[in-house]
């Protein structure tokens, strides 16, 4: 007997399916990633296109700095660059329940999400594995006070915790 699909398991297939569409390999499991990086790098010079600017280099910070954090234990002078490469950032407009869709009769709140992909870069700049992902976390924040720069801080150190656990 097949056991029901979980929410988090729609998302993947949703996510990988999207991915797919966009081009990118989706592969089954992580490619091989080296266990240590000699450095982290993060580029969204795709949010930048989209006009993002300013928003887009805080975002960068943050994963930047989460990177560090939670891949420290991973660091290795020989070891190739880590490049995430940020492609879409979204942040629900119902962050408290206040309209949107309600899922299983719920409380309605949205979703943030992160969107990209990890690359380890090795020295001579040739792409060694890849790794495309989308995070998504539930929006905890009331309509009426949104915190737009805590919920970036939130599931943008959601996606780079999710990449820890991939890769």
């Amino acid at each position: 007997m097949m056991s029901p699909l979980s929410r988090r398991s729609i998302l993947k297939a949703l996510a990988c399916a999207g991915l797919a569409g966009a081009g990118f390999a989706v592969p089954a499991h992580a490619q091989s990633f080296p266990q240590g990086f000699s450095s982290f790098a993060v580029d969204v010079s795709v949010l930048k296109a989209k006009g993002l600017g300013p928003y887009a280099d805080f975002v960068a910070d943050v994963a930047l700095d989460e990177l560090r954090r939670s891949f420290a234990d991973r660091t290795d002078p020989r070891g190739p660059r880590l490049v995430v490469r940020l492609t879409g950032v979204t942040l629900t407009p119902f962050p408290g329940g206040d309209g949107g869709f309600r899922w299983r009769g719920g409380g309605g709140g949205g979703h943030d999400a992160v969107e990209g992909e990890a690359l380890a870069v090795g020295r001579r700049g040739e792409i060694l594995a890849r790794h495309p992902m989308l995070a998504v976390l539930d929006a905890n924040a009331s309509s009426r006070d949104p915190a737009e720069q805590r919920r970036t801080v939130a599931v943008t150190q959601h996606w780079v915790r999710w990449l820890r656990r991939q890769i």
